[in-house]
């Protein structure tokens, strides 16, 4: 009942009514003009690549915002003082937000691929990796569990807004600027293992990495990274890049829940 009632309000919200029309417009005009311009080959196109890029740089954006100011709006409201006068745990409070921010963020991608599908089909066909789909799958999980995070951190709407443009500007734009400065100072073997730690602790360069090894596309990493791609094109790899995927979505749920604890003894 709670999460339906979530769900409810998230779609009603202007936000992600305008979402919903941004990446289906993206999408759409990708195809229109890389299918007309492009010709039609395979493996890691620019067409691939924009599709990456747009769903890399803009979801977490619209997501961490959306998730934090919807979990600090609760707090700043009442909202959640209301509802712990119900029997509901933090915990249930917690996945029910999470699963109707996630199920709002499933349709905004299936409206897009929908589209896109419909648009691609007209200008003689487009391909959608099974990668790619999953790929997405995996953006909304992991960060709308960090979004919930954000907001159950920061407490005000202004605050949740604020925090999550700094994160989001550090994972996508600030680390990567980092590491070519440093680049042009540090030798090449200690930048390479420094890519390597990016690539564990970014969420965004971690599901980037994903679709290269599950996609078989690991040679576009190059040559200096044949080590690390050959052991997660390995099962064990395979089952590692599980867990730590996991983990990307289960710590900062039940950091927002201990957050939300100890405001509550507070």
């Amino acid at each position: 009942m709670f999460v339906k009632i979530e769900l409810k309000q998230i779609l009603r919200s202007r936000w992600m009514q305008l979402v919903a029309f941004l990446f289906t417009f993206v999408f759409v005009a990708i195809i229109v003009i890389q299918q007309m311009a492009l010709p039609d080959i395979e493996g890691f196109t620019r067409q691939t690549a924009s599709f990456l890029s747009v769903l890399l740089f803009l979801l977490p954006l619209f997501i961490i915002t959306i998730g934090s100011m919807s979990i600090a709006g609760d707090i700043e409201s009442g909202w959640l003082s209301l509802l712990k006068t119900y029997p509901m745990k933090r915990t249930q409070y917690i996945t029910g937000k999470y699963v109707a921010i996630a199920l709002a963020f499933l349709l905004v991608i299936v409206v897009a691929f929908g589209f896109l599908l419909t648009i691609g089909g007209l200008l003689g066909g487009v391909q959608l990796p099974i990668v790619f789909v999953v790929l997405s799958l995996l953006c909304i999980f992991i960060f709308v569990s960090l979004g919930i995070l954000l907001g159950a951190f920061a407490k005000t709407r202004l605050f949740a807004l604020a925090l999550s443009l700094v994160v989001w500007s550090f994972l996508l734009l600030l680390i990567s600027y980092a590491l070519m400065a440093l680049g042009a100072v540090v030798p090449g073997h200690i930048l390479q293992r420094l890519i390597i730690i990016t690539i564990h602790i970014n969420p965004a360069e971690w599901l980037r990495f994903g679709y290269f090894i599950f996609s078989n596309q690991a040679s576009v990493l190059g040559p200096a990274f044949y080590d690390i791609t050959r052991f997660y094109l390995s099962s064990i790899g395979h089952v590692l890049y599980g867990v730590i995927t996991i983990l990307w979505i289960v710590l900062p749920l039940m950091l927002a829940t201990k957050l939300l604890k100890e405001g509550h003894q507070r």
